[in-house]
Formats: structure tokens, sequence, C-alpha cells
């Protein structure tokens, strides 16, 4: 069987794929393209399937029906060409690992010694990873002693190190101050544009990231829309998926959500104007 280039092949390729817990769905036929060098934004309230989308591409949740291809490959098993940064959490300030020590990790985490990769190889891999995200002043510092943001900075060049075609983010701007939002956004996105890596963000905040979006998949009610911010995030198309009227409002190059809040407040995923409900 001939490989198809990266650049030739979607990064991520989804046909038919429905995912159920119990009697509850949490989508059905969803069929997804994300091209090299996309931003796709996951979009919904607690418990529409957003994370379980990750664990499915990572391996780590299968599919009771359709298929599904990663980085030219069907998900599980050990792929470099996958790069995952996890929900934002604070490391205990006891943990004496080294910020070096947790993006080598990205490397051969899960083998011992060093895997594919001589030692003077692995530092420099792992020196320009930490490089690509400016944490070189506290790259050798432990990890516990960081900040929540300096933390995330190395989780991001723990997902870079192995070089990824596709990159996974769970949430990774959670507890995370405007600054550091802002900053882990902005690495994120100047990863995909300068290798053409695709990105797919789960976030319950389109805002800080909405400069950068490409397309949204949104999920809710078991029912899912995919399509440009401005085709999904809109009066319309949110009341259809919700079930109830949803007014959309656009203020200051920001998307400000108001309607009914039994349908939005689960956990918020956008700003909620209540003067407008």
């Amino acid at each position: 069987m001939t490989s198809v280039p990266a650049e030739a092949r979607p990064a991520v390729h989804v046909r038919g794929a429905s995912l159920a817990f119990g009697t509850r769905t949490l989508w059905s036929g969803l069929d997804l393209d994300v091209e090299p060098g996309e931003f796709l934004a996951i979009l919904g309230p607690n418990g529409s399937g957003k994370s379980s989308l990750l664990k499915v591409l990572l391996g780590q949740q299968g599919l009771p029906e359709g298929t599904v291809e990663i980085a030219g490959r069907r998900p599980g098993g050990t792929n470099r060409r996958i790069g995952y940064i996890p929900q934002q959490r604070a490391l205990d300030e006891g943990l004496t690992m080294r910020g070096v020590d947790l993006v080598g990790l990205g490397l051969d985490g899960h083998r011992w010694g060093t895997g594919l990769f001589g030692i003077s190889k692995r530092r420099q891999l792992v020196a320009k990873a930490i490089e690509s995200v400016g944490a070189q002043a506290y790259a050798k510092q432990p990890v516990g002693r960081l900040s929540g943001g300096e933390q995330q900075r190395l989780r991001v060049a723990q997902s870079l190190v192995g070089d990824p075609e596709v990159l996974l983010c769970d949430e990774p701007l959670l507890s995370l101050d405007l600054a550091h939002q802002r900053a882990v956004s902005e690495l994120i996105d100047e990863r995909r544009r300068s290798a053409e890596t695709a990105v797919l963000f789960v976030t319950h905040e389109i805002n800080p990231i909405l400069s950068y979006v490409d397309r949204v998949l949104y999920l809710v009610n078991g029912q899912f829309r995919v399509g440009k911010p401005d085709e999904v995030m809109n009066s319309e198309t949110l009341s259809e998926l919700y079930g109830t009227r949803i007014e959309v409002l656009k203020v200051g190059g920001q998307i400000h959500v108001a309607g009914a809040q039994s349908a939005l407040c689960e956990d918020e995923p956008h700003h909620i104007d209540e003067r407008a409900s």
C-alpha cells in the first residue's frame, strides 16, 4: 500500500462516526476533514462529547460506528505525529521534576531510555521546543514552583517536541489569566502557521482564539454543526441546535451569546449577556 504524502491528505479524517454512553448519544453520523494548517475550534456544553472526540483521536476511546484516521493512521498506539495539550491543572508544589524533563516526556515518556534518539539529539530537540515557547529562563527549575502560565508553556513545548502534524488541545486556556491565554493561543497559532500543523482546540470560550479560528465544530444535544465561525455562531444555527431561542451578538470583535440560561449555563461556553435574555 502506497503511503500518501502528508500535504496530500487530511490531517484528520472522520466518516460516519457515532458515540454514545448508555442511552445518551453524544454525536452521530459525524463527517469531518481537518486539513493541514487548519485551526478548528470544538465548542459545546459539558457532556456534549468535546473531550471524548479527542479521546477517540488519541485511541483512548473506541467508536461503535464510523472510521477515523489521524496523521495518516488509525488511532491508537504511539504516534509522534500527534501532539496533545491536556487541560491546564496546577502541578503539585512539591513536584521536583524540571521543566526540561517534562518536555522530554513528549519524546519518550512511553518508553525506558532515550528511545529513538541519542542523548545529544534528544537534548537538541528538547531545547528547540523550549525555545519555541520562550521558556528558557525557567526550564531547569522544578515545575511545581512555576506559575500556571509557565507550566502551560512547558506543556505546549512538550506537545511540540515531536514535531507533530496534528495538535490536539483540550481546554488549554482553563484557569489562565487573559495575558497567559493570549500567549498560549499565539504559540499554538504560530506553530500551525509555520509548520502547517492542524489544530483541534476544545474550548468553552471562543473569543480568546476567534482571530485564529478557520472553522467551528459545535456539539450539543447529540447534534453538531461544522462551518466557518459566522456560519455556526449565529442566532439561527444555535437556536436550532439548542431547541430554544438564542441571540448571538457581535460586539467589538467578540461573540456574545444571550438566551435561555437553562440552555447555556451548563458550562457557560461563551459570554452570556443576561440583559438580552
